[in-house]
């Protein structure tokens, strides 16, 4: 239960953190989002099915469902941390290589976010 909750709290802070920046690497941060989104979802499905009884009622191995969920949304949570380090680390390079502007990726705001998000990922 501990596991699910906190599970929760960090998914909703990534979700919002990264939600917060202009997403200035759509397929490493989608990725992101999806991981957090879904990784949420389930947790609260599968919690549901435990606070409301349907655990009792289903033949299911709870222990080998409940370690293939978190082995998995383990293995996905820390490919979305490498994806949102890897687009925080890339803060100073500029967002358009053609431009003659010194526009950067992520601005001074958009990499503490970044950084935050990366930390909870």
């Amino acid at each position: 239960s501990i596991l699910f909750l906190s599970l929760q709290l960090f998914g909703t802070i990534v979700w919002i953190l990264v939600a917060a920046t202009q997403i200035p690497l759509p397929l490493l941060q989608g990725w992101v989002m999806f991981v957090a989104v879904t990784a949420w979802f389930l947790s609260i499905v599968f919690l549901s099915v435990f606070l409301f009884g349907y655990a009792n009622r289903l033949a299911v191995n709870w222990n080998q469902a409940d370690f293939i969920f978190h082995g998995t949304t383990f293995v996905f949570y820390f490919g979305a941390f490498l994806l949102q380090a890897a687009t925080t680390s890339l803060h100073h390079f500029p967002r358009n290589f053609n431009s003659t502007t010194q526009e950067r990726i992520l601005n001074g705001r958009e990499y503490n976010i970044s950084i935050a998000a990366s930390v909870c990922a």
